[in-house]
């Protein structure tokens, strides 16, 4: 019994002893600020919720709704759960296990049993073909029925540490699933409102183009009154009614692109295709806003970035792994204990005569596996490496991601202003061809010119906010808004 705890206190010890690289987290180089032009002052933005920066309380209610029931978020969170359930199993290798048995066992002894002859003398001669027992020596041709109760533990002592180094990978792996589903909520709430705004654009095509068809048939009407007095040639009704014709036409297009936006949508809330057709069938009547944020500091968004951290963890689990197969390359120690009661008899089964104690211990020392250890080592090595290639590959993609929309932006918004710009000259100049050609002083091309310019002018400008609204999700996602510490 001593010299069991001395060697329970000498694996305690030895507990300390964990082989392979201990794992610091890399330090990557990154510029004190971004160099596109980004807002030094903005609206306060809840990180978590940034698409209520937008104001539309049809984009809020989608993107929760999304975040609820997009089954890649259900597949994400699910893997957190398998993460962590493995977690439990890597922790549970290092502990003893026990377990419990309860057998009956009878054996029928064979006539021609070799002791048939030393049966025989203690038996005072019984024949061959007879049975008996003396002594509490089975005879052959006899048989005994045992019974047995017990436990056994068995306990492989981590004496070099790969236990914990598993643990340690299998808790690493946890955290970066738990990361990978956050990063998840990031692509989908930016899917989201990328696939709205879209749906959005589509529709406020639509009514510029049925607005300035309203407007092309209003000078149908005064073309045609002017045709009656002889101001103007028949042919230029036959021209009006023609450019009203190729307008209706240039709806089609996007009125098709509609169903398939709110199609695209219905599947992001993992819902039907056809569930959100009456619900987003009318266009938007508030006024869609563009948030102004603040990009930050490139040292936060490392911080911020679910993917940089599922990247950094991803390392951190084949670090661990290392450690793992160098402990493979050490001894392996082993203790087994059993405690059983077991007797002929039910009667007597529970009493202290039927205790029956075993205990035993095993080494186990590798000599010769034609390299395959050390190979394994050094293919965990490269796994290593690979994982820190990728973290850094993630952190050069993230602070690219976040300086492409701000240089994006600042020149959209540009682009937008100048566009407002021409829609007033392009008004101006339809409505004074207009007046012109009613006192026929311009022929009836030049208002048709006009008028094109017009419905081209709005349709830029509208897909020029729309394109402010994306570039700005963009930026939301690259900064990595939109989970929720909540795992």
């Amino acid at each position: 019994m001593r010299a069991r705890f001395m060697v329970v206190a000498v694996a305690a010890l030895l507990a300390g002893c964990t082989v392979g690289p201990n794992y610091v987290a890399p330090e990557m180089a990154v510029p004190p600020a971004f160099v596109g032009p980004q807002a030094s002052v903005g609206t306060s933005v809840d990180p978590v919720r940034w698409w209520s920066a937008f104001g539309d309380p049809q984009l809020d209610g989608l993107v929760e709704r999304a975040l609820k029931g997009n089954p890649d978020i259900a597949i994400a969170a699910s893997r957190v759960r398998q993460a962590r359930l493995q977690e439990i199993v890597a922790r549970s290798q290092g502990l003893p296990s026990v377990n419990a048995s309860a057998s009956p066992s009878h054996v029928e002894f064979s006539k021609n049993a070799g002791l048939s002859s030393i049966a025989r003398a203690f038996s005072g001669g019984t024949g061959a073909g007879g049975t008996g027992s003396t002594g509490g020596i089975a005879l052959p041709g006899s048989g005994i029925t045992t019974y047995s109760v017990g436990f056994d533990a068995s306990w492989e002592l981590d004496l070099f540490g790969g236990v914990r180094r598993s643990t340690e990978g299998a808790r690493a792996r946890t955290e970066a699933a738990v990361w990978s589903k956050r990063d998840a909520a990031v692509t989908l709430a930016a899917e989201v409102a990328q696939a709205y705004f879209a749906l959005r654009l589509d529709q406020a095509q639509i009514v510029t183009i049925e607005g300035e068809i309203v407007r092309q048939r209003r000078a149908l009407e005064i073309a045609g009154n002017t045709a009656k007095v002889g101001l103007v040639p028949p042919i230029d009704v036959t021209r009006q009614r023609a450019s009203i014709t190729s307008t209706e036409a240039r709806a089609e297009p996007v009125r098709a692109d509609v169903d398939v936006r709110m199609h695209a949508l219905a599947i992001l809330l993992g819902e039907p295709p056809a569930t959100l057709m009456a619900e987003l069938a009318a266009p938007s009547v508030a006024p869609l806003g563009v948030p102004t944020i603040p990009a930050g500091l490139p040292s936060e968004l490392l911080r911020r970035r679910p993917d940089v951290r599922a990247a950094e963890r991803d390392l951190a689990a084949s670090t661990a792994d290392i450690g793992v197969a160098v402990a493979d390359m050490y001894p392996k120690f082993s203790l087994t204990g059993m405690s059983q009661l077991i007797s002929t008899a039910l009667g007597n089964l529970f009493s202290g005569d039927s205790l029956q104690l075993t205990a035993s211990g095993a080494a186990q020392f590798p000599l010769l596996d034609w390299g395959r250890r050390k190979s394994t080592v050094k293919s965990r090595e490269e796994d290593r490496e690979q994982a820190y290639l990728r973290y850094r590959s993630t952190v050069l993609q993230a602070l690219r991601d976040v300086e492409d929309p701000l240089a994006q932006i600042a020149a959209e918004r540009r682009r937008n202003a100048a566009l407002q710009r021409a829609v007033v000259d392009a008004q101006s100049s339809a409505k004074a061809a207009e007046s012109q050609y009613r006192t026929g002083f311009v022929a009836q091309t030049t208002l048709l010119n006009a008028e094109t310019d017009v419905l081209t002018a709005r349709e830029q400008l509208v897909s020029s906010d729309a394109q402010l609204r994306q570039l700005t999700v963009a930026l939301f996602k690259a900064l990595g808004g939109g989970w929720e510490q909540a795992e």
